[in-house]
């Protein structure tokens, strides 16, 4: 089964995406917010693909308080976890913050919240998993 790790501090967020994903897409969700988790799932191989949002308002690494970007850069400059599709999911949809957040972290797709079109979200996510 395929599973999409939705990294999201807003319960109501991960409830709506975790919805779609397993309806829609036939999708296994995880979701957390806690940093040492994630880590360990994408080092683990726990994961296919990783939905980050940008802004998370209680996440702290090794003591230093992260965001989204800090995260999906970590992730990608890791040698074990740099193969992994990242997509960045945020409410900041001013024109110019898809490419800036996909230069600075990394990532390999961007979506912005909230998410209207239900079946092109599932879509962007089932596109970038790696073809088995």
């Amino acid at each position: 089964m395929t599973t999409v790790l939705i990294v999201e501090d807003d319960p109501i967020n991960l409830r709506v995406f975790s919805k779609i994903l397993t309806k829609r897409g036939g999708l296994e969700v995880r979701g957390t917010e806690d940093v040492e988790e994630v880590m360990q799932a994408a080092q683990g191989g726990e994961v296919d693909i990783i939905l980050m949002d940008v802004s998370l308002s209680h996440s702290v690494y090794q003591g230093k308080a992260v965001d989204g970007l800090k995260i999906t850069q970590m992730l990608k400059a890791d040698p074990k976890t740099a193969h992994l599709p990242i997509i960045l999911v945020t409410a900041h949809a001013m024109e110019g913050d898809r490419e800036s957040f996909l230069k600075q972290s990394g990532a390999d797709d961007y979506i912005s919240k909230p998410v209207v079109d239900h079946q092109e979200f599932v879509h962007k996510i089932l596109d970038l998993l790696p073809k088995k």
